[in-house]
């Protein structure tokens, strides 16, 4: 009985984890150049998507966490595995990080990675119309960032492309109100992110840009998550409402702020099929 209940656990573990549809990966695919001048290095994606692909898939770019000052694409290949097991081309992308840059170099390089897709995509059989932006975290702020402020993509001479963005336990959607409330001493790496300048707090925060043509969202936060995330979040929702009253917010009960992506680790999570009704659904 003991050997049955074991094997059992190790399916149910290994059936979690993975999934039976084949999928294509193309790793470290350059899509930013180093650029010296503006202190950019070069930067690269992962590309997932399923195999014998006969009609366009919608296309799904996640921007990771850390801070603004850590973390890399390589550490979320199991969600861009599972999204295109789902019949959704991935994207994980990487972008150049504090101290080296500001959150303005990286919200440009996030941009930059959307136009990437735009003339790309068609090679992994993704649909360049198509095109979704999440993030989870500070990746959260800078996707509802470039969502919103059309000047990223306007530098770049194209049209916002994303047809919807997914935030998961962004931070920073209220970045103001939240460096001007904490009266952060030089040298701190959020003021090295966002600078010392209260104008450029107000620059890098998401929720003064908020307007009727910006793309549909679909808004997750974790009921145990920070504070700071909470009330940031909250404010968002509010000022939201007036533009967009339908927009999904999801609070998920008894959820910290790492298990917010750590729980995409399981195949069946209800996220999943959440996240792609809300694409599907977004004309």
């Amino acid at each position: 009985m003991n050997y049955l209940l074991f094997f059992t656990i190790a399916v149910l573990l290994f059936m979690s984890s993975c999934a039976f549809k084949a999928i294509k990966k193309s790793k470290g695919i350059e899509y930013v150049h180093a650029d010296s001048s503006a202190g950019i290095s070069a930067q690269q994606l992962n590309v997932f998507a399923p195999r014998n692909i006969k009609q366009q898939k919608d296309v799904f770019i996640f921007i990771h966490g850390g801070n603004w000052n850590a973390g890399n694409k390589k550490l979320y290949s199991f969600f861009g595995s599972r999204m295109a097991r789902k019949d959704v081309v991935t994207l994980i992308i990487d972008y150049p990080l504090s101290p080296k840059v500001t959150y303005k170099e990286m919200a440009f390089v996030s941009a930059t990675a959307a136009k990437w897709v735009k003339e790309n995509i068609t090679t992994f059989g993704g649909n360049p119309e198509r095109i979704f932006i999440s993030g989870h975290s500070a990746g959260g702020h800078l996707a509802a960032l470039i969502s919103l402020d059309n000047n990223f993509f306007d530098s770049l001479g194209i049209k916002n492309p994303l047809k919807g963005t997914i935030l998961i336990d962004a931070a920073g959607l209220d970045m103001y109100n939240y460096l001007r409330s904490e009266n952060f001493e030089k040298g701190h790496t959020y003021l090295t992110t966002f600078t010392s300048n209260p104008e450029t707090w107000k620059k890098a925060t998401p929720i003064y840009y908020l307007h009727k043509t910006m793309p549909p969202m679909l808004i997750y936060q974790g009921e145990k998550t920070y504070p700071s995330i909470k009330e940031a979040n909250e404010n968002f929702i509010k000022a939201l409402k007036p533009f967009a009253p339908a927009t999904a917010y999801h609070i998920l009960k008894g959820k910290k702020h790492i298990p917010m992506i750590l729980q995409f680790f399981w195949t069946w999570n209800p996220r999943y099929k959440e996240i792609i009704h809300f694409m599907k659904e977004s004309k």
